[in-house]
């Protein structure tokens, strides 16, 4: 590990200053993915800007009859949440599948949501990597790529997103609450927050330099039947090979968003009324455009099985 300066900021508009000032500096949390890769020398920031004293470890009831849920909330407080349990199960069930208890206990809801590949390439630092050294290549294309992403991949990059939360995140339609270095507060919804690798899968968000994340915010509760279902290689501790968040209404309609497939929580909102159809019409559409390779394209027939699956249990009398 690469010797690095530590500031303990005091409020979020100090450690947005800070890390903005400075090219390279990071925020940290529970830093249980930045450690790692601190390391390992994949991420090598010359300041650290300790976010913990913030006071963003609150959930909140809003105006409008949702959550806010703060960047600092423990993985398992939230997932043990009351309010959380009862009225955004997927939320609950999806933080629940990811890693393991003593992470849980100390990884953040901004973290989970900014937590970097864990594609084999991006961890060697001696292949080649376009998400770790632009221009470098990427190793994964014509190499081993089971665990990774089948759609939305680019010739630049084949990486997957490894997080659980942000695929229940994106099925409930939330927002990413962020401080700006200017002091001007910012919403992104979570289907514009993560970014396509295209030609710079380096920049895999879109935060500003030194924007910090504050909260995320969950609009009032969808109801309906909130499941989420992650197919892995072992039963704890362990990233998806793929996985679906879905809320089933009554009617049958439903809101679907796929993990371990894509760069991003990958959700199709155009195709989700093809499911009145059935599931193949809706897969049609909702993976129109995917590129797997030999090594993984065994990932599209089992999300579609997965997503069968899931519908039928959710239909079945109890």
């Amino acid at each position: 590990m690469k010797p690095f300066g530590y500031l303990r900021a005091r409020t979020p508009a100090e450690a947005a200053a800070a890390v903005a000032s400075q090219p390279g500096a990071r925020f940290i949390a529970g830093g249980t993915n930045l450690v790692d890769l601190m390391k390992l020398q994949i991420e090598t920031p010359g300041q650290l800007v300790d976010i913990n004293a913030l006071g963003l470890d609150r959930v909140e009831a809003t105006r409008e009859g949702g959550l806010r849920i703060g960047a600092l909330v423990r993985n398992s407080d939230l997932a043990g949440h009351a309010t959380v349990r009862r009225d955004y199960a997927v939320l609950s069930r999806a933080l629940l599948a990811g890693a393991s208890g003593q992470l849980r206990n100390r990884a953040t809801t901004a973290g989970n949501l900014l937590q970097r590949t864990r594609c084999p390439y991006f961890y060697d630092t001696r292949q080649p990597c376009n998400k770790r050294q632009p221009g470098s290549g990427c190793g994964a294309l014509g190499g081993v790529s089971r665990s990774l992403a089948v759609i939305g991949t680019s010739p630049a990059c084949i990486a997957q997103h490894p997080s659980d939360m942000a695929v229940a995140m994106r099925v409930l339609d939330a927002e990413v609450e962020t401080l700006q270095p200017d002091g001007r507060p910012r919403r992104i919804p979570i289907a514009d927050f993560h970014r396509l690798p295209g030609d710079t899968p380096h920049v895999e968000h879109t935060l500003a330099p030194g924007e910090l994340v504050t909260a995320v915010l969950l609009p009032p509760p969808a109801g309906g039947s909130q499941v989420y279902r992650k197919v892995r290689d072992r039963a704890s501790y362990a990233f998806a090979l793929v996985s679906v968040a879905a809320i089933v209404q009554r009617d049958g309609s439903a809101r679907l968003a796929f993990g371990g497939v894509a760069p991003k929580p990958w959700r199709v909102e155009a195709a989700e009324p093809l499911l009145a159809q059935g599931v193949g019409p809706y897969f049609s559409q909702a993976f129109a455009g995917a590129r797997p390779t030999p090594d993984n394209a065994f990932k599209l027939p089992l999300a579609q099985r997965t997503l069968a699956g899931l519908l039928h249990s959710v239909k079945a009398p109890a």
